[in-house]
């Protein structure tokens, strides 16, 4: 058991870590913002905002957004302190492996394949959706009639669109990442200024009376209560567990650590300025939509053309069409891009099979693990619909944000030489410690497993409380007294974790208000994990076991680290040894050989004689 959970808990070494990259170190601060921008303003500006506003959460889809943008922005920048800790290919796989060992970074690992697998087969499935919506429908009826669909938890027709798309743009990434990068950035550039173009053209349009419909113009009942908030807070809340979709991208940022011009500052840089950029377009898009045309009338799968025709703007319809079509390219590229490259870093590492850590010599790519995850990209894109994609990717992104803040927050309460102190672990000094009334200026291992063990209990206690959530409610008198009486714990936690000392590394990003930002990122994960249906948590769950599967029968026995650690190991015998030859604990006096064989000679201090001991 002890040799079991040493190897589930080997950690990458630094040496790895800091080595020199086989792939092209071309991206710039601009690739890098434009990446993140591009591979998330797509599904959420054309889509989503409309479904959402729609039979969701009304005129109130803003507060919707705001919501998933506050809690995308704390999860963002744990990331970037991540990054400026370790610029490596393979994003929180990568970070975990270094901060908290193999078999939870290959936990990550798998689930980042996943998200970035089916938010690929996502925004495909959504770029075919936005061009049906555009000639009516013709395309989707055509193929439920011939090829119809009966399994419930498949899409109704397979999207033979979708799935030729996702083919198409694996083909340009394998041809090399700075092409890809460029094409990106036109893409990108296009999309911003059709967004500017929407943005001025709704608010000349706007009428503020379509956020205070009343109850009594609505056609029916499935529409709420009329209103700002038609669903009630309820809705609010539903519609930002989906709008966080629309955030789900700006971390294959953090994937091109290899790539990256100047890693340490680039991708924290890149990915605060690409999610500012982000919830101004996502808030403005969703007022201006929902201003224009009442909540109620909007269409599902292609809002903005029908919204513009009502008002008769037939020009500025088809120029939003066809930047929305670049837009939705650009983001299917973006959310395309980080999939091969943590094929690449767990192949590369041997947890996965390690052909996927070829790169090819010419375009400077993992040209496997491209058409490898492409081709089963465009199988989830060709089978499954748009909901059930949106949902599944959810969960795995929910579970990589949550670890990510989880390991900043165990970092920060660390240093590299504290294992080196000698402290006092008797339970008087443990209990003052919870205070730091030991006055340690410095991190420790007493402080440390502290730290580690108030952070698994704060995950721990955030479960238990939408556990309560979801079964009291926060109607009932029990629920609210339950969930204030936990929330008080939750806050005891952080001020606790607050009192100990922090890591005196010194970094290029780090996390404000520590351990308050990461913990709260950790809290609305956990959250909206649960809001998701009991179908996305099985699905999970069978996606997982595949993984655990792989891993223990090929990842645990071909981890390069195995070879890694037993290479330190020899190194630090082979050190010890010369060390002790060259130091010797015996002196030499006059003149007679003694027990370490050295022929009268005196190591230290170059004096003949009897060899005795110090």
């Amino acid at each position: 058991m002890h040799n079991i959970w040493s190897a589930l808990t080997r950690r990458k070494t630094d040496d790895v870590v800091e080595s020199d990259s086989k792939l092209a170190r071309v991206l710039t601060l601009v690739d890098l913002t434009a990446l993140g921008v591009g591979s998330t303003l797509g599904l959420g500006v054309y889509v989503l905002a409309g479904s959402v506003a729609y039979s969701i959460a009304g005129p109130a889809v803003t507060v919707s957004f705001l919501i998933a943008a506050i809690a995308s922005a704390f999860a963002g920048i744990c990331y970037a302190e991540f990054a400026a800790r370790v610029p490596k290919a393979g994003s929180a796989y990568v970070y975990s492996y270094v901060t908290i060992g193999e078999f939870v970074a290959f936990t990550i690992g798998w689930n980042l394949i996943l998200e970035y697998v089916i938010g690929t087969a996502s925004v495909a499935r959504g770029l075919s959706g936005y061009f049906d919506a555009l000639i009516n429908n013709s395309m989707s009826r055509t193929l439920e009639e011939t090829l119809p669909i009966h399994i419930d938890f498949l899409a109704k027709y397979p999207d033979f669109m979708a799935a030729g798309m996702v083919l198409m743009l694996a083909a340009i990434l394998a041809f090399g990442v700075k092409e890809s990068s460029l094409l990106n950035n036109i893409f990108t550039g296009v999309n911003l200024v059709t967004i500017c173009i929407v943005l001025v053209a709704g608010a000349i349009n706007s009428d503020p009376a379509n956020w205070t419909i009343s109850k009594d113009q609505l056609p029916d009942g499935k529409y709420g209560q009329g209103g700002f908030m038609p669903f009630g807070i309820a809705g609010v809340m539903a519609g930002a567990a989906k709008c966080f979709f629309g955030f789900v991208g700006f971390d294959c940022i953090a994937t091109t650590g290899e790539e990256a011009i100047n890693p340490k500052r680039n991708i924290p840089l890149a990915i605060v300025i690409s999610l500012i950029i982000i919830f101004f377009a996502y808030f403005g898009i969703s007022s201006v939509l929902t201003m224009m045309v009442p909540y109620y009338l909007l269409d599902e799968n292609a809002p903005f053309p029908q919204a513009f025709d009502d008002i008769g703007w037939h020009s500025i319809k088809w120029v939003v069409t066809i930047g929305a079509v670049f837009a939705l390219t650009t983001s299917l590229l973006g959310a395309m891009f980080p999939m091969p490259r943590i094929l690449y870093a767990m192949g590369n590492d041997g947890i996965l099979f390690k052909s996927f850590a070829k790169v090819d010599a010419r375009s400077q790519t993992p040209l496997l693990a491209t058409y490898i995850t492409g081709l089963f990209a465009a199988i989830m894109a060709l089978i499954f619909d748009l909901n059930q994609l949106i949902d599944m990717m959810s969960i795995g992104t929910l579970l990589a944000y949550t670890i990510v803040a989880i390991c900043v927050l165990v970092l920060r309460y660390q240093d590299e030489d504290m294992d080196t102190k000698i402290i006092s672990l008797r339970c008087p000094d443990v209990i003052r410690q919870l205070f730091n009334g030991n006055s340690y200026r410095a991190p420790n291992l007493l402080t440390s497993r502290i730290a580690k063990i108030l952070v698994v209990l704060f995950s721990v206690i955030c479960m238990v409380w939408d556990i309560v959530e979801k079964i009291c409610g926060i109607d009932s008198m029990t629920g609210i007294i339950t969930l204030s009486i936990l929330f008080g714990v939750l806050l005891v936690i952080m001020v606790i974790i607050n009192m100990q000392p922090v890591s005196t590394i010194e970094l290029t990003f780090k996390v404000p208000l520590v351990p308050f930002v990461p913990g709260f990122s950790v809290f609305v994960n956990i959250y909206l994990m649960f809001q998701l249906d009991l179908g996305t948590w099985v699905r999970f769950l069978v996606w997982v076991f595949i993984g655990y599967v792989i891993y223990f029968t090929y990842g645990l026995r071909n981890s390069t680290q195995v070879s890694r650690n037993r290479n330190h190991a020899e190194a630090a015998m082979r050190m010890q040894h010369t060390n002790q030859a060259f130091e010797p604990d015996w002196k030499v006096e006059n003149g007679i050989n003694g027990k370490n064989g050295f022929n009268g000679v005196n190591v230290k201090n170059g004096k003949n004689g009897v060899i005795q001991k110090q």
